[in-house]
C-alpha cells in the first residue's frame, strides 16, 4: 500500500466502484463483495468511503473480509496498490487515536466520547472490555501504554490489520480532476490540501451545495448524520451519499462511477 501521500490520484480507470460506511455490518457486506467478485473488471477502482468498522458487532471479522476482496481482486487482476484504496472515516480515526491513547492529556475523557460514539465495539470485537479500558484510561501513563501495546500487538494477529490503519487516506479523485470520493464531506472554501479533518467530521451545510467545488462536478461521500430520503442520494448534482440513516437498517450502498463523474449505477445489499 502506497502511505507516501493522503492522497490519490485515479489513473485510467474503467470503472469506479465505492462502497459507503459499513459500519462492522459483515452480512451486509458478504452481499456487495459476491456482487464485486462477479462483476469487478480489468481497470477497475475500488474505493472504501470510510468507516469500515465500529457501531457494530463485527468489525474485526469485517475488516479481515475487507481485506480478502482487495487480496483477491489484486491477485485475479494483476492490480497495483493505488486501485483498492481506503479512505478514513470518523471510526477509523477515532481507533487510531485510542492506539496512541498514552499520548493524550485526557485519555478518560477521550475514552468515554469515543465509547459514546461506537468505538466501544471495535474494541470488543477484537476481545477487550470496556469496563477494563475505561479503569485503564484513569491509572496513569505507564499503565495505558502496556495496553496500548497489548492492543497493537493483537492487530498485528490480524493479517492486514495494522497496515490498514496505517495506510487510510484522507480522499482520492479520478485524473480528470471531475470526481472527488470523501468519507464525510469538504470545506468547499478551502483546497484539498488544506481540509484538515473536514474529511471525516463534515462540514456545515455541506449536503445542500449546488456547484461543482474546484474542478470537481461530483463528490462522492460515504456517510451523512441526516436522515436523507432515499432519493436525494442521487438527485443533487454533486453530492452524491452512499449512506442512509437510520445506522440500525445495516444498508450498506455502494456506486459506479465513470473517471468523468457520471453515475452508472447505485445499489445496495441485498
Amino acid at each position: 500500500m502506497d502511505k507516501v501521500s493522503n492522497f490519490v490520484e485515479l489513473k485510467k480507470s474503467n470503472k469506479i466502484w465505492a462502497i459507503g460506511s459499513i459500519h462492522s455490518n459483515l452480512k451486509s457486506f458478504k452481499s456487495i463483495k459476491e456482487y464485486i467478485l462477479k462483476n469487478f473488471e480489468a481497470n477497475d477502482k475500488l474505493i472504501f468511503l470510510g468507516n469500515v468498522i465500529g457501531l457494530g458487532e463485527s468489525s474485526k471479522e469485517t475488516l479481515s473480509s475487507v481485506i480478502d476482496l482487495r487480496f483477491i481482486l489484486m491477485s485475479k487482476f494483476k492490480l497495483k496498490p493505488e486501485s483498492i484504496i481506503f479512505l478514513r472515516g470518523a471510526q477509523e480515526e477515532m481507533f487510531s487515536k485510542l492506539l496512541q491513547l498514552q499520548l493524550a492529556p485526557n485519555p478518560s475523557e477521550i475514552v468515554d466520547w469515543m465509547f459514546d460514539h461506537g468505538v466501544n465495539k471495535t474494541i470488543n470485537s477484537y476481545g477487550f472490555s470496556e469496563i477494563d479500558v475505561k479503569n485503564i484510561a484513569t491509572s496513569g501513563t505507564i499503565n495505558i501504554s502496556k495496553w496500548t501495546s497489548n492492543l497493537n500487538k493483537t492487530l498485528q494477529k490480524n493479517p492486514g490489520h495494522t497496515e490498514y490503519f496505517l495506510n487510510l487516506k484522507h480522499a482520492a479523485y479520478s485524473h480528470t480532476k471531475k470526481i472527488l470520493f470523501v468519507n464525510r464531506g469538504v470545506d468547499i472554501t478551502r483546497p484539498l490540501s488544506a481540509q484538515n479533518d473536514c474529511f471525516w467530521w463534515g462540514f456545515q451545510n455541506f449536503s445542500t451545495i449546488q456547484q461543482p467545488y474546484k474542478t470537481f462536478l461530483r463528490i462522492v461521500r460515504g456517510y451523512e448524520s441526516e436522515h436523507l430520503q432515499n432519493i436525494e442520494i442521487s438527485k443533487n448534482n454533486v453530492v452524491c451519499t452512499l449512506f442512509k440513516q437510520p445506522l440500525s437498517n445495516k444498508n450498506i450502498l455502494c456506486g459506479i462511477f465513470t473517471e468523468n463523474g457520471e453515475i452508472l449505477d447505485l445499489f445496495e445489499n441485498n
